[in-house]
């Protein structure tokens, strides 16, 4: 996390209610009257919906604090247009609790830190209570001296990176967020998955209400995009990932089922490699950093076994 003194501002803005249409399609469990052909628009109050989350956190054994947490991230994602970070992410929060694989009885913890800088134990708790953490704690060091720049290790998926960039918007400061993930990507002229989607964030204020807020997977697109295009039965761009031999596909059922995604711009002909080099330089300032894991070590997506150990910068 970074966060920089900066001399304009954004006020926050806020409204009551979620206009849904593409989170209709994970209503399915919920009203069976639903159908994926449905093009319909479901109004949803903002606090109906993170008061739902929440208690599906609580259920497995949540903090309180931790499914506050975690529900806010989630409606923000929502709520942006992130649909692929939302809602459409619980159920992997909830199994993560539910077999011990990401803990809720404890708290982040600074390791060591200088007036400008920290490295934070995450603890292996949700990633939305390691990046609140390590955010604020940015933030009070730029406050203090200028900059801060905190990165922990031992956290977990963290949502949208936005949800923390945006956080300095109110201090008036500039604040930037990254993450690695698990490896999803095939780099260009590679065969093999070896890094993850890392995405990266800037929120910077500005005049008249108004601030430039940069959210981005080093990937053409953030791997629940495909889950959504292939759960609504649609082709995808080729340039957004490939089967598992490689090679790029329309398929997305092929991308789920043992492919993977390809850098910022697709293939080499279009300058995926531009993409993939971003992807590192994230892998660089949050895995390599941190000493925690990187790349193809860290555990395979939607799996639980074991800590995941990603790093938040």
């Amino acid at each position: 996390m970074f966060c920089f003194r900066s001399r304009f501002f954004l006020k926050s803005r806020s409204k009551n209610c979620l206009l849904l249409k593409e989170i209709s399609y994970f209503f399915l469990d919920l009203n069976r009257n639903l159908t994926l052909n449905s093009q319909d628009y479901y109004l949803i109050r903002k606090n109906d919906m993170q008061d739902f989350m929440e208690r599906c956190m609580l259920a497995v054994g949540t903090k309180r604090s931790h499914a506050q947490s975690l529900a806010k991230c989630l409606i923000d994602a929502d709520y942006r247009g992130h649909f692929s970070h939302g809602l459409n992410r619980l159920d992997m929060y909830v199994r993560d609790i539910k077999v011990e694989t990401t803990f809720s009885d404890r708290e982040p913890q600074i390791v060591k830190e200088s007036g400008a800088t920290g490295l934070v134990d995450g603890n292996n708790v949700l990633g939305p209570v390691v990046g609140n953490f390590c955010m604020q704690l940015a933030i009070r060091k730029a406050k203090q001296i200028g900059i801060g720049f905190v990165v922990a290790h031992r956290s977990n998926h963290y949502g949208i990176a936005a949800h923390y960039s945006m956080q300095a918007l109110a201090e008036k400061l500039i604040g930037l967020s990254f993450t690695n993930t698990s490896p999803l990507i095939y780099p260009t002229r590679s065969k093999q998955r070896t890094f993850g989607t890392n995405p990266l964030s800037i929120a910077a204020p500005g005049k008249d209400k108004d601030a430039f807020v940069l959210d981005m997977a080093t990937s053409t697109v953030a791997f629940g995009k495909v889950e959504i295009c292939n759960l609504k039965g649609e082709k995808i761009p080729s340039s957004w990932g490939a089967d598992n031999n490689g090679k790029p596909t329309c398929d997305p059922e092929k991308i789920i089922n043992g492919g993977g995604l390809l850098p910022l711009g697709g293939s080499e002909e279009s300058s995926g490699y531009k993409g993939y080099g971003l992807n590192v330089m994230v892998e660089i300032l949050c895995g390599i950093l941190s000493g925690s894991l990187y790349g193809p070590h860290i555990r395979t997506w939607q799996t639980s076994s074991g800590e995941a150990d990603l790093v938040i910068n």
